[in-house]
């Protein structure tokens, strides 16, 4: 049992956690946290899972409820323990995956 278990974990990777981070959407731009590249960096060797993130602004009024959204989606696609760290970072339109999306560009 251990071994199918050690199996399961093995097929988890960044890019399967990303693809479940795009379920968090960010509730005022309407686009998902990949999109909007608010993802910096996810850590599946760490213990816990470390995820660190930026928020659209220092205050966003939602960054609580984002982060704690992105930490449950991720803990639910890998099955352990994750910690989001927000970065003082200041985010970006050139950070998305398509800085058009916003049309800025």
């Amino acid at each position: 049992m251990s071994e199918e278990k050690k199996s399961d974990a093995q097929e988890i990777t960044v890019e399967t956690v990303r693809e479940a981070l795009r379920a968090v959407m960010d509730p005022e731009l309407h686009l998902d946290v990949i999109t909007l590249g608010l993802i910096e960096s996810i850590d599946l060797e760490a213990e816990p899972v470390d995820v660190k993130m930026l928020l659209t602004t220092p205050f966003c009024p939602y960054g609580p409820w984002l982060v704690q959204q992105v930490k449950d989606v991720a803990e639910h696609a890998c099955g352990r323990a994750v910690k989001v760290e927000v970065l003082p970072k200041q985010w970006s339109p050139e950070m998305m995956e398509d800085p058009s999306l916003l049309g800025f560009f």
